[in-house]
This record gives C-alpha cells, structure tokens and sequence, in this order.
C-alpha cells in the first residue's frame, strides 16, 4: 500500500469506530422513544393491536405517529433554514448539525412507528463521519472516495436493530460484516468515476471499517440476528423453477414501489403547490395516513423487525397470516412507505424492502404448496416437492431488496449470512437475478436509454427532493422517472459515493455554466448530413429542433449506432441518402428531457444522473405543453465539473482571504 493510504487507513479503522458508536446510539435512540410511546405493548408488538378492539386502540395508533410526525416537521424545517441561512463563517457547523438534525428525524420516524427503515440513516450516519474525516485532512478524489466507502460499510455493518418492550429490551442485529462490505463495493465504489485502482485501495479500508463497527455494535446493542430464521427446507432441485418465479414477482413489486413512490411524490409536490401545505406539516399529515392504515393493518408500523418475524411465523405463541391478509399487506406497505417518503418523514428502504419481500414471498409459498401439494393439491406433480412457505419468504426478502435499492450482492450476502445455510445459494441466485434485472430493465426502458445509478444519489434529504423546479414537469415522463430514482438514494443514502462536495452548485445556475455552441437538425435531415456535423463540431450529440427552433429532442452517436444494429438485425437496410434523422428516432427513443436557464445546476445533474445522460439540452424558460420549449444550449459533464473546481477554488481562495483579514 503507497505510504500516502496508510493514514487514509487508519483514519478509516477510526470512522468505523465513531460509526459504530453513532449507531449505537440512534438505535437506543429509537428505542428509548419507542419504549416511552408505547409503552405497555407486549413482546410480539403490532400484531397485538390486531387482536385488540379497535375503539381501545384507535387514539393511540393514530396519534403517536402524528406526533412523530409534527417533530419530524420541525427538525426538517430547523435543518432547511440550516442549510440555506448560513454563511462562510458557520460552513463547518452546518456540516456538523445537518447530519445531526437528520439522524434526530429518522429517531422520532421510527420510533413512532412510522413506516421507513433504520438502515439508511445508519449508513448516513457513517458517510457523514467519513466526509468530515475528508474534509479535515482535506482529502479530495480516490483517498475521499475510500474513506466514504469505509463509512457506508460500517454503516451497515453496525446497523442494529430491536424490539422494546415495557419490561425489558430485546436488542437484535444484522451483524453482517460481510454484506456491509459488498454494500460498499456496490453503492460507492462501482458507481464512481474514479479508476480501476479506488477499488483495490480501498478494500482494506472498507474490510476493516466494517469489522470494527461490527464490533462496536455487537459490544454495544448484542450479537442477536435482526429476526429470527424460521425452520425451512429446501427439497430439491426441481423447485428451481418456482424460485424463479418468485423472482419476477418480486422484480414486479419493486418496480411497483417505485411507481408508487414516483406518484405520491408527485401528488404531494402538486398538494403542497396548490394548497400552500407548509412543508413542516407534511410529515404531520404523513403520519396520520400510517396512523389510519394501522388501524386495519398493524403490521405496517415500524416495529423492529418483529413483523418480520410474524410474517415468517417464526415466532412462538403467534399465528400466521392467511395468503390473502399477505397480498393485502404488500399493497398497504407500499402505499405507507412511499406516503411516508412524500410527506417528508425521514429512513431507508431497506426494512421496508424486507417486510414486502418476504410477504411476497410468504404469499408465494403458501399458494405453491395449495397448488402442488396436499390431498386436495389442484395439480399432482410427482417430481415435485414444494418447500413450507417460509423458504420462499426468505427467498423473497432477498429478491425484493436487490430489486428496489439495487444491491444484489448484498442482498445476497446478507441472507446468506443471516441463515448460515449453503443450500440457499442457487435458489437465491436466481431469484435475486432476476428481480434485479427486471427492475433494471424497466428503468431502463422508462428513461430511453438511461440508466439509473441505482444507489444514486448525492445525500438527498426530501427538501432537495422536491426543490426541481416545475420546468422539469414540461414531459410527464420526467416527473415519474425523476421520483423513482430518487427511491434507493432514500435508503442508502445512496448519496454515500458522490464526494466532490455538492453543496458548492447549490447557487449555480444552469445559465451561468451551459454552452450556447451545438449541432442542430430537424427530423427531415440525412443521418449522413447530422454524423458529418458531429465529426466537424467534435460532440456526441445532436439537438432535433423545428424550424422556429423548438426542442424535440436529443440523439447521441451511441444512438445512431444502436440503429444501425436494428436495421443490419432486420435486414431493412434504406438507402444511404434516403435514411433520415425521423428514421433514427422511429426506431431509437430520442432523450426528451431538458432544463431551464434558472434552473440550480445540481438539479440539472440530478436529472442527468437519473436519466443515465451526459448531456441535457436548455431551454427558453416559456414553455407550453405543445413545445418542449425555445432549444438555447446544453449542459454536459464538463460544464458541472468546471463549475464545481472552480466555484471550489473560489471559495477557497475567499477563505483565504477572510482569515488574512481577521488576522490584520
């Protein structure tokens, strides 16, 4: 290892132990505001209240999560006004309170029950330790980028979690050193832009946060897994096929908690625009819908990992839920996490992922041993021996969290881990697989030809969620893919493997760094005609507008390239001079998306991050829904990362000089 990485080491081994202490502490956290407000419910936590009367329960149920809620409302309000009221001179306090203020918020989230999961603010909270590790020794590049990976490894391998009880604390944990350890690679690493090299560098790093946090962890919440692994079988390779299946089903639920989170986002932003919702009331009204959902559904609550453990009946002395009650559940658990997400309430997507998962696969189970087997089985398939349902839940968990936050090989690990059993491998292979592939292939083909960074983003906090100004709504289209990407960076903070400091675009326009230089064509020109005015101008792209200069749309070389293959696979090969940029984007999704001269910068990034573009066109800021608007230039990588050195160097340099004038 160079002599320059030994201090980024040790700085690491030190994030992972202030991580592991942070994380212990917003656990106990959780549980000290869960044991106050609900005190008195028995061990096996939500579905008591089903067994409960419900006008004994009601006011309770309703209006701790409300009152999470309103707390929520004012530590998002307390960390905006953080955010955008300070100067040069509190830069650092800022850096130190937000993450605070945020870790509070998801505190009194959980801790009242309200349906988001602890495992994103925990790797938050380490990527946050990490940062201002970077930022004292000035780090910048590959040494930053390791440390952060470093940080959101210990992150999840310190997330513990409970049950509380009235009498005694029941403290559990995922334990998972090993699957912190992929979630770094997987979330961090490998969506960098950094070179081949960050990834060995900072395997030690990574390696060795995890493990001390993990320790950290242990020492201070316990050594118990996060929920208890039910008894199950897998009887033989003939149930590969049924695996399988689960799979697609579980790719087909991530993809509707994507939706989902993409249009209750949408309609809250549209609620709060025409009533003039106070965003600090949000969270408040948030939680009031999870209070009403609890009432039919108790399970919804965050409680732990307890529902988790009813839903795999792996608990003693409860009862199972019939298929039809676990398919009512999938639909009402979405429906509360991206309300929750919407309305300002502040955790991950991990627990979340998991309980749908395995009500997925629990619900699965139970209808393949109905069909296949018993004495009244509706078909008799000699071969084939179908597993008790509870392998299928496990299963399910797994396939569900690799589909909705993008992290296969944790998905994988994790279980593996928590289970200990090698036969669960081949089956969770494929279903992990494929669930993954499938919500990927559905963003893909939702965004053209984007891809979405699945643990995309730069520490999205739900003001800068809805802080994309309404110019972006000019496509219907952006509104919900711009919403769905922004649901795995919830959970992982996803945040965690952006580390060039975005915080120094948040001023920036896009008016102030796009570039009014382009190639412009219409439908009606020659493909030959639009390559040749890429290769004269030297850019990859070419902007299709009208003859008064309306937008259309955007074709890169990938682009035309991709119509090639199509038309030389079809064996429907035009003449030369006959084939037209209408014919590129006949076959060829042509990107549609664009920005506004006053639009922040950041924004436009985002919007190039969620669509998988490099570039993205700038329009005139009157824009009617006949138009995509007056085409006046573009911004591309390079605009953001000169503007980014150099408002950095800025701001260095006024720095500088604000010392020198204190010191005179």
């Amino acid at each position: 290892m160079a002599p320059g990485l030994d201090l980024v080491t040790l700085a690491a081994c030190l994030v992972g132990l202030l991580t592991g202490v942070s994380v212990v502490l917003f656990n106990l956290s959780v549980h000290e505001i869960r044991d106050l407000l609900w005190d008195g419910i028995p061990l096996r936590g939500a579905s008591w209240l089903r067994e409960e009367p419900t006008a004994e329960i009601w006011q309770r149920v309703i209006f701790v999560p409300v009152s999470g809620g309103i707390i929520v409302g004012g530590l998002n309000t307390l960390r905006s006004s953080i955010k955008t009221n300070s100067d040069g001179s509190v830069s650092n306090m800022k850096g130190v309170f937000r993450p605070f203020l945020k870790a509070a918020a998801a505190s009194f989230t959980l801790g009242t029950g309200n349906s988001l999961g602890p495992e994103g603010p925990s790797v938050e909270i380490g990527s946050a330790i990490a940062k201002g590790f970077g930022n004292v020794f000035g780090w910048e590049g590959g040494k930053k980028l390791s440390l952060v990976a470093a940080g959101s490894a210990a992150g999840i391998a310190s997330g513990n979690f409970y049950i509380p009880n009235c009498s005694y604390i029941l403290l559990q944990g995922f334990n998972a050193a090993v699957a912190g350890c992929f979630f770094a690679v997987e979330s961090v690493l490998w969506p960098s832009s950094g070179d081949s090299s960050s990834l060995s560098n900072s395997t030690p790093m990574v390696i060795l946060s995890a493990v001390i946090a993990s320790v950290v962890s242990e020492i201070g919440l316990g050594s118990d897994p996060a929920f208890t692994v039910p008894e199950y079988d897998f009887r033989s390779p003939t149930e590969l096929p049924l695996y399988l299946l689960l799979g697609v089903f579980c790719g087909a639920v991530s993809i509707t908690l994507s939706r989902c989170t993409a249009v209750t986002m949408d309609m809250v932003e549209r609620l709060q625009k025409t009533t003039g919702l106070p965003m600090a009331v949000s969270p408040a009204l948030g939680g009031l819908i999870v209070g009403l959902l609890a009432l039919v559904y108790p399970e919804v609550l965050y409680w732990g990992f307890e529902n988790v453990d009813i839903l795999l009946e792996s608990r003693p002395f409860t009862s199972g839920l019939s298929a039809a009650v676990l398919v009512q559940l999938i639909g009402v658990k979405i429906l509360a996490t991206s309300l929750c997400r919407a309305f300002g309430l502040v955790g991950g997507y991990y627990a979340p992922s998991l309980f749908i998962g395995a009500a997925t696969g629990m619900a699965y189970g139970k209808f393949m041993r109905f069909t296949f087997t018993g004495s009244e089985a509706l078909f008799h398939v000699p071969f084939l021996d179908v597993a008790s349902p509870q392998a299928y839940g496990l299963v399910g968990m797994a396939a569900t969290l690799a589909g909705v936050c993008k992290v296969p090989l944790t998905s994988v690990l994790l279980l593996f881990e928590l289970t200990q059993d090698y036969r669960i491998v081949l089956p969770l292979l494929g279903a992990v697989g494929l669930s993954s592939w499938i919500a990927s292939s559905q963003r893909f083909s939702t965004s053209g030809k984007g891809k979405l960074d699945s643990l995309e983003e730069k520490t999205s906090t739900i003001e800068e969620a809805k802080n994309v100004p309404t110019q972006t709504q000019q496509l219907t289209s952006v509104d919900s893919v711009d919403a769905t990407a922004e649901l795995c960076k919830l959970e992982s903070s996803l945040c965690v493997y952006d580390v060039k400091d975005d915080n120094v675009l948040e001023n920036l326009t896009v008016a102030e760094s796009m570039k009014t230089r382009y190639i412009s064509v219409s439908l009606k020109t020659p493909v030959v005609e639009a390559l040749n005015l890429m290769l004269v101008e030297k850019q990859p792209f070419v902007m299709i507008t009208e003859s008064n200069k309306s937008l259309l749309g955007l074709l890169t070389v990938k682009d035309f390239q991709d119509f090639c293959k199509t038309v030389k696979s079809t064996r429907m090969q035009p003449e030369v001079d006959e084939c037209l940029v209408s014919h590129v984007c006949g076959v060829v999704r042509c990107k549609i998306w664009s920005v506004t001269p006053h639009m922040p910068l950041i924004t436009a990034e985002k919007i190039m991050d969620s669509h998988g573009m490099d570039q993205v066109p700038v329009v005139s800021e009157h824009v009617n829904h006949q138009d995509g608007g007056i085409l006046i230039g573009f911004v591309d990588r390079e605009c953001i990362t000169i503007a980014r050195r150099a408002l950095a160097a800025k701001e260095f340099f006024s720095f500088t000089s604000e010392i020198r004038r204190e010191e005179s």
